[in-house]
């Protein structure tokens, strides 16, 4: 199959890339690197079966002209400390960015998948997260760029789906980590991984009593892959329902690390959520998928990959 990936060279998107070059398929990988990174895709960069194309999704789309048979749509800064520094691009990529590969999905007749983001559901006042709750989000916070982006993105798709036939899946991606995570994208596990490894303490903000499921990224890969081979359209969440809170997964990179814990706590970000689990039934039932890799053992490969980027 011909395959379009964008936000290619980002964490998710590279790693997937990966995963689809091994199996054959014609791959075109879009990223304007404002935070992906081409060494993330410097395996197969060269390969006979992968192009890479340095851009930004919307201006790539509106001079493409190829037939597709995929798409996956990974393009948008992930991490908070991201999506506020680039802001109107986070909001472009998820809306307008959306809505014209939508567009070119109808015209090719191809599959698409939105990655939509556990943010949707806000600080949430149901627990665990199911895909009938509609969130309790501010609308005008400082994270409001990245949650209502990917919001209005599902509103796109499914506008879409339900006026010209779209043939789509929207998944719901909460927290995931593993290697080529950017060290510096002021995710938790990568800064905690990064400071414990600078000999500095780990930034807590708050009490550290925040709750948080993290999904290594080969299980939440094979998790996207599942769905876009599938009939359904979603929303389907996908992540590890086991939860831990900040402070339990400091004690554990400091474990893993064998270094003496130290910490230093700071005031807590706007529209911080006290609780992340997914409930991931639908997952589990329609996709037959359930993540297999323990925290700790995909710490490992993590830590390895954040030492060599440092």
């Amino acid at each position: 199959m011909k395959i379009l990936v964008s936000g290619g060279a980002g964490f998710l998107g590279s790693n997937l890339a990966e995963k689809l070059a091994s199996s054959g398929h014609d791959l075109i990988l879009v990223d304007n690197l404002i935070t992906g990174s081409e060494v993330n895709i410097k395996e197969i960069r060269n390969l006979s079966n992968v192009r890479f194309y340095k851009s930004n999704i919307i201006d790539f789309i509106d001079n493409f002209n190829e037939k597709l048979d995929q798409i996956y749509h990974l393009a948008s800064p992930a991490s908070p400390p991201k999506y506020m520094q680039f802001a109107y691009e986070t909001m472009m990529a998820n809306t307008i960015g959306t809505d014209k590969l939508c567009q070119y999905a109808i015209k090719t007749k191809a599959r698409i998948l939105f990655s939509s983001t556990s943010e949707i559901y806000g600080d949430p006042l149901v627990h665990p997260q199911n895909e009938k709750y509609f969130g309790n989000v501010n609308t005008l916070g400082v994270r409001s760029v990245y949650d209502e982006a990917k919001r209005f993105g599902e509103t796109i798709i499914s506008h879409h789906k339900r006026t010209q036939n779209l043939d789509c899946v929207i998944v719901r991606i909460f927290n995931t980590y593993g290697p080529k995570m950017d060290p510096y994208d002021g995710r938790v596990v990568s800064n905690f991984i990064r400071q414990n490894l600078q000999g500095s303490a780990l930034t807590i903000y708050g009490e550290g009593l925040q709750t948080r499921s993290f999904c290594f990224v080969d299980d939440l890969i094979a998790g996207l892959v599942l769905a876009m081979n599938g009939q359904e359209s979603g929303p389907i969440n996908l992540g590890n329902p086991e939860e831990f809170t900040l402070l339990e997964l400091a004690k554990i990179i400091s474990k893993i690390l064998e270094t003496e814990l130290q910490l230093k706590f700071e005031k807590i970000l706007e529209d911080d959520p006290k609780k992340r689990k997914p409930d991931i039934s639908l997952a589990r039932d329609l996709l037959n998928w359930n993540p297999a890799t323990p925290l700790e053992d995909g710490l490992i490969p993590t830590i390895e990959w954040i030492k060599s980027r440092l």
